[in-house]
């Protein structure tokens, strides 16, 4: 269970543990009841992490960059998956810690006198839409 309080993804400790994500889902709610709010009234869902394949210039622009300590472990755990001559990364991580990795990697799309790279700008806002998905999903 540590692991799932450190960002792992319900996904990813069923297929470690070769159990149904179903199992890990009640055994964070039996082990973990103050990170499971079902049934208690007024009491906010936790985000669970979730899955998202990052581009890699994405992620080679955000590994130069100054990040707070959850971007950087969700960052760092990344798996990598090779895509033609490019790649994508692998990061799981709750949503917050998404829309706040997006939000760093803005200036891709162009700031004061940094000039812009299209293939940079196209992979931020590939990400963003991929981010934008979870947002609307995750909603009411």
């Amino acid at each position: 269970m540590f692991q799932y309080l450190e960002g792992r993804s319900i996904a990813a400790l069923a297929r470690d543990h070769g159990v149904s994500r179903g199992a890990i889902r009640t055994a964070v709610a039996d082990l973990l009841p103050e990170h499971t709010a079902e049934g208690q009234e007024g009491v906010p869902t936790p985000e669970l992490p979730v899955t998202l394949d990052m581009p890699g210039k994405v992620a080679d622009y955000l590994r130069t960059t100054e990040l707070e300590p959850a971007e950087r472990a969700a960052l760092d755990h990344g798996v990598t998956v090779r895509r033609g001559q490019g790649y994508t990364l692998r990061v799981s991580a709750v949503p917050a810690v998404h829309r706040q990795l997006l939000a760093r990697c803005q200036p891709l799309d162009g700031a004061q006198g940094v000039p812009v790279i299209p293939a940079q700008r196209k992979a931020r806002r590939e990400y963003e839409n991929r981010v934008n998905v979870l947002t609307r999903s995750a909603g009411p």
